[in-house]
């Protein structure tokens, strides 16, 4: 089963962690199909976490099961977005 889970990186005592597309009998850390973004639980100030949606659609609809943790990331990257003004998302594509 495919599965969507954090990847632990990052040095002893400060965790970073990849979001990844995995098959659930994979290790922690170890081979995954697809990076979908990133979660820092220690950064307050600036961007600390980061997913692109249109991919975890795209794998939930191919029958991917999130963790707990990710779906609350999930849940929170979706209320983010709403909260965004009309249009920002393309403007801020259009500037990068």
């Amino acid at each position: 089963m495919v599965s969507i889970r954090l990847s632990r990186g990052g040095t002893k005592k400060r965790p970073f962690y990849h979001v990844v597309v995995t098959d659930q009998r994979n290790r922690r850390d170890g081979r995954f199909v697809e990076r979908l973004g990133f979660f820092d639980p220690l950064e307050r100030e600036a961007e600390s976490w980061r997913l692109n949606l249109n991919r975890v659609d795209y794998w939930v609809s191919k029958g991917a099961q999130p963790s707990a943790r990710v779906s609350n990331l999930i849940r929170m990257a979706r209320k983010h977005v709403a909260a965004l003004p009309e249009g920002a998302l393309e403007e801020s594509r259009e500037g990068a």
